[in-house]
């Protein structure tokens, strides 16, 4: 299913409170966003327990129940997980990943909220999630019936609400400083391949591992545990600024002329992340004409410029990213700081192209 309107997670609670309340509700979003915490946020805050039940691991026995003889007839008895005395909110995770038969067995449950004789008590909210088979997950066809019977929400990632949590959860501070500075790299598509990729909960993982080795963690298990949770470019990325980090060593240092461009081969991964640095200090300095270019800001293209130089000797490659393009081959840098680019650096423009 395709979003139309997306919500961020600081928008959930207020929107839940009016939707799930009346009627059942379907949470989409990516792997990793964290739609199961803010459905039992949701419920702890409303005084009501949550009962997961994973989709993919549901048979349709496990909800009809099994039937018993009472007066020479047969009745189903649902399973305990379900059939409670006091309301709760009853959250169906991964319900589009179930087979379509265990989809069959949630439509009176989740529209009549009832199953069998068993009718959920007053004050019960159903909630389903899921992924969507966009995001290469596990992800069935719903039935138009099982559609029709929910309100559809489609979350994204949202990097300021996140870092409040974070703020408020022990997140390591390498973490959460560097997403404060790439707000970008929290979350990245899945990728068609089995490669790990940056999710909110990656970055979570990443900070309980920071949090284990402590001040002892070399850099080669950071590299380890980066790749093994992130997007692999953000897990380069993130590795450089821990060595800034560590070192007291910036872009802010290279551009008074305080310290030079690493050269060492070991270092490659820190240049990259500096060069990055460097090409957001020039996006957030640098005026889009030229005729707003103060002295100062001329003194800023000049230096540069002279640093583009010394890049593109270590790194043609990296000296590029500092003048690419963005993802939709729109230029980043202002064009005048470009042309002034192609005439001094030509070798370096036309590796661009």
């Amino acid at each position: 299913m395709q979003a139309a309107v997306t919500v961020t997670p600081a928008q959930i609670p207020e929107l839940l409170l009016g939707l799930a309340t009346v009627r059942p509700v379907f949470l989409w979003g990516a792997p990793g966003i964290g739609k199961s915490s803010l459905v039992r946020k949701f419920a702890d805050a409303l005084g009501l327990e949550c009962v997961s039940l994973l989709g993919t691991q549901l048979a349709p026995e496990d909800l009809i129940g099994v039937p018993q003889i009472q007066g020479g007839r047969s009745v189903f008895c649902p399973p305990e997980a379900i059939a409670r005395d006091e309301p709760y909110c009853l959250f169906l995770d991964e319900l589009n990943a179930a087979s379509p038969d265990v989809q069959k067995a949630f439509y009176s449950l989740i529209l009549d909220r009832r199953i069998g004789s068993y009718e959920l008590p007053a004050g019960s909210i159903v909630i389903g999630a899921g992924n969507r088979a966009t995001d290469n997950a596990l992800a069935r066809p719903i039935a138009s019936a099982l559609v029709n019977r929910l309100t559809h929400v489609h979350l994204q990632a949202s990097a300021g609400d996140w870092l409040v949590w974070a703020g408020e959860h022990g997140i390591h501070p390498w973490v959460t400083d560097y997403l404060t500075d790439r707000p970008d790299h929290l979350w990245s598509q899945p990728p068609k391949t089995e490669e790990p990729f940056s999710t909110p909960r990656s970055w979570h993982m990443l900070s309980d591992a920071l949090h284990s080795f402590g001040a002892e963690l070399d850099e080669q298990t950071l590299k380890v545990i980066a790749h093994g949770t992130l997007t692999p470019a953000h897990a380069v990325s993130f590795c450089g600024y821990a060595k800034i980090v560590r070192h007291s060593f910036g872009i802010e240092a290279i551009m008074k002329g305080e310290a030079s461009w690493p050269t060492r081969p070991a270092d490659r991964d820190l240049l990259y992340y500096l060069a990055e640095a460097f090409r957001g200090r020039l996006v957030k300095e640098l005026p889009a004409q030229r005729e707003h270019v103060s002295p100062a800001l001329r003194q800023t293209a000049y230096r540069a410029k002279a640093l583009l130089v010394q890049l593109a000797e270590i790194s043609v490659e990296v000296a590029q990213t500092v003048i690419a393009d963005d993802a939709d081959g729109l230029p980043v840098l202002p064009s005048w700081f470009l042309v002034e680019a192609a005439r001094d650096m030509p070798r370096l423009v036309e590796a661009r192209r």
